[in-house]
């Protein structure tokens, strides 16, 4: 056997390996169905403060304070909101990428899924909570732009684990967080650009690349 032969096996193997160690059962259908939950998620807020996305006259964080609408207040509705989204995003996610796994005849739990979990939640937690206290202390502006942030860390934190791609986005979601601190006002579109439109372009470009 050649020389080339050997490097061609060994690459081989080493491919192998790398992909038995990451979870590569992500649907780019999980990031489109997120993507859009997190629009409406977005949509039901400028809607329950009755101003709209870019108009200049109130802004989301100014016209928060002691707001009350449909019984309930806007520290309620928020929260209610941003659990609405977590959990219907949590469920889509789940659904598309069992069902990509039962078609490779994979199991969703794996050594790889359970690392890949661990690492995402450790960043995701942690912003979760301090966003909850920016929330308690009546930092609304920064709010927006600290939960982009967290999340981008928690993607690229769990990429090792998964596919390579996850990483890009979560560099893009970091640098847009910095970029809505700038531009604190638009806080709120900014967030629906990084979790809505961010999330379909990549879950587009997932599908197109591995799932079908």
């Amino acid at each position: 056997m050649s020389e080339k032969n050997h490097i061609e096996d060994l690459a081989y193997i080493r491919s192998m390996m790398e992909q038995s160690s990451r979870f590569i059962s992500l649907s780019g259908l999980s990031g489109v169905g997120a993507g859009v939950v997190a629009l409406l998620g977005a949509a039901a807020i400028y809607l329950y403060l009755g101003i709209s996305p870019l108009g200049g006259e109130r802004w989301y964080y100014v016209q928060s304070p002691g707001y009350e609408k449909w019984g309930l207040d806007y520290k309620t509705f928020f929260i209610l909101d941003a659990v609405i989204v977590l959990v219907l995003a949590i469920a889509i996610g789940y659904y598309f990428s069992a069902r990509k796994a039962k078609r490779a005849g994979e199991s969703l739990v794996t050594k790889s899924s359970l690392k890949l979990l661990s690492n995402f939640l450790i960043p995701l937690v942690t912003g979760g909570v301090f966003c909850i206290m920016l929330l308690k202390l009546g930092h609304f502006g920064i709010i927006a732009p600290a939960m982009l942030i967290f999340y981008g860390l928690a993607l690229i934190n769990g990429s090792k684990y998964t596919l390579e791609d996850i990483r890009y986005l979560g560099i893009a979601e970091i640098l847009l967080g910095l970029l809505a601190t700038w531009y604190i006002r638009n806080g709120l579109l900014f967030w629906a650009l990084g979790f809505g439109v961010f999330h379909i372009i990549y879950g587009i470009r997932m599908y197109m690349k591995y799932d079908r």
